[in-house]
């Protein structure tokens, strides 16, 4: 029996694990770096130890100093979560080497998965199908479009996706540094690239006794940057049959490396029906609570109790209803998919029936790893949350996990939120045109644009203004009672200016006699207004605003949609004035390349600067043609967000 584990991991994952843990009375113990020290899974564990630095090399992926945290504290078994070192076979070893548990495969399932190259070979020889792989050194024109792929790869990095001979070089290149940054292992290979397929996977759980489990398949086909964003169970594209066929290709593929606890095996879903083998997954996968749900599992304590010997039963559950699971990412889908960082000052999400666990009844599933007042760093993964709905039928957990997204209050740095909304309500999505062209072929502007349309953005404004006008009345030293906005005598009206999504906006009113008078919402009346909140009514309809500032930012949320502003001082800083044609780093990060130098002419588009964050390569590109007058970093330089990298003249800056 496991009395006591080691979570080597961080984030939603390690509170999901220390949750099962509790359920079944073992003992738990956390790792962080110095960044998480405040982090919410610390505090939720018996015992927490120290990995000293910040960046994951030193850190969660330092197998050394996880055991170390692990002999200190009397742990006798580690979870590795997933990401890390969760499919390291090297570090399962050394855990059993090390007499404690391991709660995942054994070495050799992962070390036969480790490599895609391996792992295709070793599958067509058990009988499921795989695509050809292809030698980045032999392809031929009639090899395109093709698909880049990390051997060691996962989560879309070292991809990169190539439809001409002469992008091929540049793409190989690309994606072994990635793989080599992100997994150590720069190899890489070539395979055809199937287009509008679908990426469809079947959750598998295997004891050690011969007992082999398959939870039906889940859909996971609208990605970015080859990363899921929306996952679902049941597919809205496999029928029995096909159920049947990948349910048995999924449990041949776990008999052939005698896999033994929860594990994914991924399948490419051509349009014509025909199913291929991708990876199989040697762990518990972020996907898992649509399965969960379904099902009515739990897959980490089935780990948990596989580990400890335990038989699967005979009977396999049986699926009821359908789940969705979105993936909320601090980064901006409309500028390139931009990570963000930064303190995290409200996340809350109203109407929630069950945080890491599957609700009583249909309902919403938060998965979160962080809370009000964390601070996003620039070191890891920018996914915040899960946040998963599981009702009677489809249509039905897509509207009622739009409606949670919608109401959620999130102020920090930008979010997909309004993306993942537009997708749930998006009439191909609701038909289940879910390939992986989905977002290419429904438009990406279309799908990012704010929640909040441009009236919605100017009756917040008002509503931020009166909101502060509130606010400074609460607190004047005298005559604080007053409405906000008072005058003796009227005469100019209030004013404040803000910069909102698409621009700035100026929010003017007249307050007498609790009349407002506003060219921003005519005919509205006041209703009330606090520093937190605002209340207009207009046609006899009232409209509500939740209203909270942090440092220079302004966030108003209604129904209407979230709205953040940034208030413009009356009077601005002459030092705070950048040149023309400043180019600012988007986030922190570390300067990976300089592909131009000052003096340079350079075209609208083409890449300046390369930076890392949040392990994924982001292109700093110029905004139009012009010349680069001053160059301000190089290579393996750390810059900060808003940092000038170059100022190109000729270029609106």
């Amino acid at each position: 029996m496991i009395s006591r584990v080691l979570v080597a991991n961080r984030g939603e994952i390690a509170r999901r694990v220390l949750r099962a843990c509790r359920d079944l009375g073992i003992g738990t113990v956390a790792v962080h770096s110095d960044p998480d020290t405040g982090a919410p899974h610390v505090r939720e564990a018996d015992v927490a130890g120290r990995l000293p630095g910040a960046a994951p090399a030193e850190t969660y992926l330092s197998a050394e100093r996880l055991l170390d945290v692990a002999r200190r504290a009397g742990a006798d078994a580690v979870h590795p979560g997933y990401g890390f070192l969760s499919e390291n076979a090297g570090f399962a070893q050394a855990v059993l080497d090390a007499g404690l548990t391991w709660i995942g495969p054994p070495p050799a399932a992962i070390a036969a998965m480790g490599s895609k190259i391996e792992a295709k070979k070793l599958m067509a020889a058990a009988g499921v199908p795989v695509l050809p792989e292809l030698d980045p050194a032999r392809v031929t024109g009639a090899d395109f479009p093709l698909l880049v792929k990390a051997s060691a790869g996962g989560g879309g990095r070292g991809m990169r996706i190539v439809r001409a001979p002469d992008e091929l070089a540049d793409a190989v290149a690309g994606a072994r540094r990635e793989a080599e940054s992100a997994f150590g292992d720069p190899a890489v290979f070539c395979e055809p690239l199937l287009e509008d397929a679908r990426h469809i996977e079947v959750q598998v759980v295997a004891d050690a006794h011969g007992g082999v489990w398959t939870l039906g398949e889940r859909e996971c086909s609208i990605q970015r940057r080859h990363q899921k964003i929306v996952e679902e169970a049941p597919s809205p594209a496999v029928g029995p049959e096909l159920r049947a066929a990948l349910c048995e290709a999924a449990a041949n593929a776990a008999r052939a490396i005698g896999y033994t606890g929860a594990g994914t095996v991924e399948f490419m879903l051509a349009p014509d029906g025909r199913f291929f083998f991708l990876e199989v997954n040697t762990r518990l996968q972020v996907e898992h609570p649509v399965t969960e749900c379904v099902y009515g599992v739990d897959l980490v304590r089935l780990q948990l109790e596989i580990a400890e010997g335990a038989r699967l039963p005979d009977a396999v559950p049986e699926p009821r209803g359908h789940a969705i699971e979105v993936r909320l990412y601090a980064e901006d889908p409309a500028h390139d998919w931009r990570p963000g960082s930064g303190p995290l000052h409200t996340f809350e999400v109203p109407g929630v029936d069950a945080e890491f666990g599957v609700p009583a009844t249909y309902g919403l599933r938060l998965d979160s790893g962080v809370e009000s007042g964390a601070e996003i760093g620039v070191h890891y993964d920018p996914m915040l949350a899960k946040l998963i709905a599981w009702a009677p039928t489809r249509r039905a957990a897509a509207r009622r996990l739009a409606a949670g997204l919608r109401g959620a209050r999130i102020h920090g740095p930008a979010t997909n939120r309004g993306l993942l909304v537009r997708i749930l309500e998006e009439p191909g999505f609701l038909a289940g045109g879910t390939d992986t062209g989905y977002l290419d072929r429904t438009g990406l502007d279309a799908l990012a644009a704010p929640l909040a349309g441009e009236d919605a953005v100017r009756v917040s404004a008002l509503a931020a203004a009166l909101a502060a006008a509130a606010a400074e009345r609460a607190a004047a030293p005298v005559l604080g009672g007053l409405p906000p906005g008072w005058r003796n005598v009227r005469s100019q009206p209030q004013r404040r200016t803000f910069e909102g999504p698409s621009g700035q906006v100026t929010a003017d009113y007249h307050l007498r006699r609790g009349e407002l008078v506003s060219e921003l919402c005519p005919g509205a009346s006041l209703v009330s207004a606090t520093p937190e909140r605002v209340v207009l009514e207009n046609e006899g309809l009232r409209e509500t605003f939740t209203v909270a500032a942090a440092g220079d930012s302004v966030y108003v949320d209604s129904r209407l949609g979230p709205v953040e502003f940034r208030a413009v001082p009356r009077f601005t800083d002459p030092s705070d004035q950048l040149a023309p044609g400043s180019l600012l780093a988007p986030m922190p990060g570390t300067v990976l390349r300089v592909e131009t130098g000052p003096g340079a002419e350079v075209a609208g588009g083409q890449t300046l600067v390369v930076l890392e964050a949040m392990k994924m390569e982001h292109r700093i590109v110029a905004p139009s043609a012009g010349t680069v007058a001053e160059l301000h970093v190089a290579a393996g330089q750390q810059v900060e967000s808003g940092a000038v990298l170059a100022v190109i003249e000729g270029t609106i800056g």
